[in-house]
């Protein structure tokens, strides 16, 4: 997982009320809110988009890390769900690791999943500055 990135740019959707186009390179997603929030729910939430931004760099750090220990691990189930209260953010991570390794490989992935830079991102401290642009 390397240190570059390309801008995301988001536009509104040709469909849904509120829905919006995410295009990341030659990538698009979409993305709305649930019925319930005004939206028509034709795609992931932005914080469901979050939750998915940690289980897919567990899946894909872990991946890439028991390939260069040579580890048999044939895939990951990472499951990411929140709820917030009070102002507090809450993920909960469940990880299934599929494939044949030891109790020490299984404990290190832990490990490992625990510093992602997904998850080391959402720990840390970050700005954000924002403009508007013509």
């Amino acid at each position: 997982m390397g240190a570059s990135s390309r801008t995301v740019r988001t536009a509104r959707a040709e469909v849904g009320s509120i829905a919006h186009e995410i295009r990341i390179g030659s990538h698009v997603l979409l993305s709305d809110s649930a019925q319930a929030a005004g939206g028509d729910d034709l795609g992931p939430s932005p914080h469901e988009l979050l939750d998915a931004a940690l289980a897919s760099c567990t899946a894909l750090t872990l991946m890439l890390y028991a390939q260069r220990k040579g580890w048999v691990l044939e895939g990951v189930d990472a499951r990411v769900s929140h709820d917030e209260v009070d102002g507090v953010y809450r993920m909960r991570r469940d990880i299934r690791l599929v494939g044949r390794l030891a109790p020490d490989e299984r404990e290190r992935l832990l490990e490992i999943a625990n510093r992602c830079p997904v998850h080391r991102t959402l720990l840390g401290s970050f700005e954000i500055t924002s403009a508007l642009i013509d």
